[in-house]
């Protein structure tokens, strides 16, 4: 779309390209670790749609600058957008109300785009998600217990479609996808037990009827025994479900871990580049 060419033409300092195109959550990735590598305290991040007003920078850092937050979100006004459609719009504040929970932080508009996030933050991101960053990002800050804010900001007169949302019907699949893949990393036992939870009811309330009719002396020999064999495999497909999550409440025990692993590489080895040029520069 011409963005970099755009940038060069502006005498932008510094540019990185992927020589094919590896989606938006990669290119975000590259960023952080490109500003990273060159020494950034605060990182912002923005659309190259014109979406979001660059003047509200410096009030996006500033939280940052003065140690209230650690990342802060550029909030739009969703229902006042015009050109966004009210499916859009809902589909807006459902992935932000799952981002809150998944997060536990109170971000109004989490798909947003415009972002300013401070070098702690950036040493421990890691995306997993290949559709986009804007939703993991978060549920990844609130999981290390960052102090998330946001700003409210306008948004420019719509220039072009978006790239990322090329249907309304896929944006609806991917990202529905993405997020049920997010609760799946982040909140595995959660996210299954709520799923064993209606297995579990059903299976209880056929072994309760079972149970008032036994008591009732109205069941005889060899009758009502379905609503035993349903119940039974309605509370085992439960069990089954709830150790799939503590399975990946494990696996999510376990990437922690080498999360914390890689986040001491990068930073000894971000020091240690930081320190060979300070002292090529002496």
């Amino acid at each position: 779309d011409r963005t970099a060419e755009v940038a060069r033409a502006h005498g932008v300092d510094h540019i990185v390209r992927h020589k094919v195109n590896k989606g938006l959550a990669a290119a975000f990735q590259t960023g952080l670790n490109t500003c990273l590598e060159r020494g950034a305290d605060v990182i912002v991040n923005t659309d190259a749609d014109n979406q979001y007003p660059g003047a509200a920078i410096p009030d996006l850092v500033h939280p940052i600058l003065e140690g209230r937050a650690d990342m802060v979100i550029g909030a739009r006004r969703i229902d006042e957008i015009p050109h966004f459609s009210p499916v859009k719009k809902l589909l807006q504040r459902v992935g932000s109300a799952v981002v809150r929970a998944a997060s536990e932080t109170d971000v109004p508009d989490a798909p947003s785009g415009f972002r300013a996030l401070s070098r702690e933050v950036a040493l421990r991101i890691n995306i997993f998600t290949r559709y986009t960053y804007t939703l993991e990002t978060i549920i990844q800050a609130g999981a290390h217990n960052f102090s998330i804010t946001h700003i409210p900001v306008t948004v420019n007169q719509k220039l072009r479609d978006s790239r990322l949302i090329r249907s309304t019907p896929r944006y609806v699949l991917r990202s529905a996808a993405s997020i049920l893949q997010l609760y799946t990393i982040y909140k595995p036992l959660r996210l299954f037990l709520w799923i064993a939870l209606p297995f579990l009811l059903f299976g209880s309330a056929l072994w309760l009827r079972y149970l008032i009719i036994m008591l009732q002396g109205e069941a005889e020999r060899g009758a009502h025994l379905q609503s035993i064999v349903i119940g039974a495999v309605a509370i085992l497909l439960s069990f089954i479900i709830g150790m799939f999550g503590l399975l990946g409440e494990l696996i999510s025990i376990n990437r922690r871990l080498h999360e914390d692993t890689l986040y001491l590489v990068r930073k000894r080895a971000l020091e240690k580049n930081t320190s060979s040029q300070i002292s090529r520069k002496g």
